[in-house]
């Protein structure tokens, strides 16, 4: 089914579309007055997610969404009440990674990889060959299905846990160095990021779908297993994890 372009495309749809309304979900959670055009030009990259012809095309509006989204990630983080700017630098130009250039960039790569480490997990767990996926192409060593849950839970869980860390003053700048032109997390910063991000994903919610109430954590397999689901024919679509 990988290769099944048609197969593909319809789930790749879902899970993009449901990555930019989580984002659309968070700006107007924690912004402090988020652009209008903003949220709108997200909500519309959303519609488009669900109705792309080609993974190319669903790339492109997947980019759109992410600059809209970093452009206004500033805005969530709550100023130094003193000097009066964001708790960290942060390049507005948006994401930057391999290395990242910023401390916020450096936050946001740790908890992408230890979100793709759990689903990794989680897939294998399912009975899903994790190297295999529908979204991100597969190649040597990539877990390319991983990859692709992981895009609705960025928003809901790793850029979440990045804002705690920030906004409740959890880590600052004695938690990074610079290193061959990039920043990395110091060992203690690691250690704050780690607490923060079990934190998160211990914390109980209402799944959108079904109802009931699970943790972040339990979230992870539940959607795995609506692929799982999916593929088989047991449900007509893959349903992504939304909250509003």
């Amino acid at each position: 089914m990988s290769e099944d372009e048609s197969f593909g495309r319809s789930i790749a749809r879902r899970l993009v579309a449901g990555k930019v309304r989580n984002q659309r979900t968070l700006l107007q959670r924690n912004h402090v007055e988020p652009k209008k055009r903003t949220l709108d030009g997200l909500r519309e990259m959303a519609e488009r997610a669900e109705e792309a012809r080609s993974l190319g095309e669903l790339l492109g509006i997947e980019g759109n969404a992410a600059r809209m989204y970093f452009g206004e990630f500033a805005g969530m983080m709550k100023p130094d009440e003193e000097a009066g700017t964001s708790p960290l630098p942060f390049e507005m130009d948006g994401r930057n990674r391999r290395p990242p250039r910023d401390p916020l960039n450096a936050l946001l790569s740790f908890c992408y990889a230890m979100l793709t480490k759990d689903l990794l997990a989680v897939t294998l767990g399912v009975g899903f060959d994790p190297y295999l996926g529908v979204y991100h192409r597969s190649r040597y060593g990539r877990p390319a299905l991983a990859l692709d849950l992981a895009e609705e839970f960025r928003p809901l869980v790793a850029d979440s846990v990045v804002l705690a860390l920030l906004n409740n003053a959890e880590i600052g700048p004695t938690d990074f160095i610079r290193r061959a032109g990039g920043v990395a997390l110091t060992p203690d910063g690691r250690r704050a990021v780690i607490r923060a991000y079990e934190r998160r994903l211990s914390t109980v919610v209402t799944h959108p779908e079904f109802g009931y109430k699970i943790s972040y954590r339990r979230v992870l397999d539940v959607q795995a297993r609506i692929l799982a689901a999916a593929l088989v024919g047991e449900l007509p679509e893959y349903v992504p994890m939304v909250t509003r």
